[in-house]
């Protein structure tokens, strides 16, 4: 085995890393991950660490599951890769895109798949776009998002993303694609009044819907909780109204569940629990709990009917359906029901999770608390107070380093740091979570 300066070494001279400042990363040395299993990582130095945001918001069933390896093992021995292409596919693409079928909300009744939630929404934007037209509207070319929206990282889901740090280095968005409020009320001061701020947001998107033209939108995206952005869970009333926005003025509604489908709030997904209705929906990481690359856009009926008579569609990718991705996706699933893991975090995880995250309301460096299910943030401020709060202070970031330091693994994001474990993880183990937050938020103070 390569020793630790070797790998280091290795990874300076040549591989690119992504959403990484390299010259910071590099000084330090890449920290390197080795092993896992359950909850907990190994690194290359043999310190244990508690993953406490599930790989990148993915790992839902735990690390070392071997139902998901030896799902992968039969396929690849089986057959390892076919596409589905020339009027062909494989058995667990079959398989997989009925079981969604089955577990999706409402008219969600067809898969397209892909390999990641960018493809998913990139999928997606295309399907919306061959849609319009089929239907003698190919007018409806724009497409609104949210401020703190997170879509992917194509050239167009970066344009969907609503995070100036995404955009301005690529100088996006692309035209055609539109950014209304998103309600976070604790960004705009508005943190005493909640429903107060989601109602302006629905009022604003609506006044920018008018002035667009409703005849000029295709869609509108939405994270039912905006995740990279901040972890913003909607108002209430706020994602219920934003839906009939939509449904006024004929607008697609597309729900972007790749972080809280598959058990991450307590349902299968989101769009169940505010009853959304989607007209798209799009998946990944849980679809797989991040074992293997996959993404899903799952297709309302009357769309795909549009879709699948309106001649060749010349959309998707050499590992569309890739047939041992599905079948872990179908493993994967089979764990999630089996070992009853969406009824564990509505009644016991979720819950006890968010008990130990608001515990924090009352912490002099926290400004404000935000969670639903198995994922939450904590807000940070400085001595001084949220009015003190510069942009380079980057709060979130060191309070992550130093939970690192501290054996636990959240994500920094500007001012805040996250946290989303895997759907498997104990009371213990959030325990040892939140008591390392904790101790990395008393020494952001010293």
């Amino acid at each position: 085995m390569s020793t630790l300066s070797a790998l280091q070494k290795l990874d300076a001279e040549h591989h690119l890393h992504p959403f990484t400042n390299h010259a910071d990363m590099h000084r330090a040395g890449t920290h390197i991950l080795t092993e896992a299993q359950g909850v907990w990582l190994h690194d290359h130095t043999g310190r244990r660490l508690l993953d406490g945001l599930a790989g990148l918001w993915a790992v839902n069933v735990g690390y070392g599951r071997r139902e998901l390896i030896s799902a992968v093992t039969k396929q690849m021995e089986r057959l390892c890769y076919y596409p589905s292409f020339f009027n062909s596919t494989t058995e667990p693409a079959i398989q997989l895109a009925a079981k969604l079928s089955g577990l999706a909300p409402g008219r969600l009744h067809h898969a397209m798949f892909c390999n990641s939630g960018s493809e998913a929404n990139e999928t997606a934007l295309k399907l919306i776009r061959a849609y319009w037209k089929l239907r003698g509207q190919p007018g409806r070319v724009k497409i609104i998002t949210r401020e703190f929206a997170y879509h992917g990282v194509t050239l167009a889901t970066t344009s969907m993303t609503g995070l100036p740090s995404c955009n301005l280095p690529f100088d996006l968005p692309l035209p055609g694609f539109i950014h209304v409020p998103g309600p976070h009320a604790y960004a705009a001061n508005r943190e005493n009044d909640r429903e107060g701020h989601g109602r302006w947001c629905i009022e604003e998107t609506e006044r920018v819907i008018q002035s667009e033209g409703p005849e000029t939108i295709g869609a509108i995206f939405a994270e039912p909780v905006q995740g990279a952005g901040g972890v913003i869970p909607p108002p209430p009333g706020y994602l219920t109204a934003l839906r009939a926005l939509a449904r006024k003025y004929g607008i697609l509604f597309v729900a972007d569940e790749v972080i809280t489908g598959f058990g991450r709030l307590g349902a299968w997904f989101a769009s169940d629990l505010w009853k959304l209705d989607p007209d798209l929906m799009c998946l990944a990481k849980g679809l797989t709990s991040g074992y293997l690359p996959l993404g899903a856009t799952m297709v309302a009926d009357d769309i795909a009917d549009v879709l699948i008579h309106g001649g060749y569609l010349a959309h998707g990718f050499t590992y569309s359906g890739h047939p041992t991705s599905c079948a872990v996706a179908l493993a994967n699933i089979g764990v999630i029901e089996n070992d009853k893991l969406i009824e564990r975090v509505r009644d016991d995880v979720g819950p006890y999770f968010q008990a130990k995250l608001r515990s924090f309301a009352g912490h002099p460096a926290v400004g404000e608390v935000r969670g639903e299910g198995l994922i939450g943030a904590l807000d940070l401020i400085p001595r001084a107070g949220k009015a003190a709060l510069k942009p380079d202070m980057l709060l979130g970031i060191k309070a992550a380093n130093l939970a690192r330091a501290g054996g636990v693994i959240v994500r920094g994001i500007r001012d805040l740091v996250a946290a989303a474990p895997p759907l498997t993880i104990t009371h213990e183990e959030i325990d040892f979570l939140f008591a390392a937050v904790g101790t990395a938020l008393d020494r952001l103070w010293d």
